[in-house]
């Protein structure tokens, strides 16, 4: 299975992005609205010049509340990890795991195609498992 297949089945394709100079009050308000855990921080919305979390809000709010009225581009990951459309399943488990990441932007020719996040990734798989399991099932009761 590919990263394209899983983003495939997503009820939303679209991917929510935040201007650098956004400020991280209006992070938390996108989050909100959209649902979602983690932005892609894009100036034009197609490349990906970062990534920002709810956990990067978090651990920036310790040191000051002060983050709150400051610029995304304050508190994101500059060094993101993305994936191609052909990406493996497996090889998005493997980098989710050691890089010990929630969330990979999906580019191809250097644009934003979409966003898979581990739940993403976690049903996925128990859609394949829950496949095989159903074909094993038809195949040991036909006999």
């Amino acid at each position: 299975m590919r990263i394209s297949d899983v983003i495939g089945t997503k009820s939303s394709k679209d991917v929510i992005t935040i201007a650098p100079d956004a400020t991280v009050r209006d992070l938390i308000r996108l989050l909100g609205r959209h649902n979602v855990g983690a932005l892609i921080v894009s100036a034009d919305g197609a490349a990906v010049d970062g990534i920002v979390s709810e956990r990067d809000v978090v651990r920036h709010l310790l040191d000051s509340d002060d983050i709150l009225d400051g610029a995304v581009s304050a508190i994101m990951t500059v060094d993101v990890a993305t994936a191609a459309p052909d990406t493996s399943l497996d090889e998005m488990r493997t980098l989710m795991t050691e890089r010990r990441i929630r969330h990979v932007p999906v580019v191809k020719d250097g644009r934003l195609t979409g966003i898979i996040s581990i739940g993403d990734v976690v049903k996925a798989a128990m859609d394949q498992l829950q496949f095989e399991r159903d074909q094993l099932d038809t195949y040991l009761h036909q006999t």
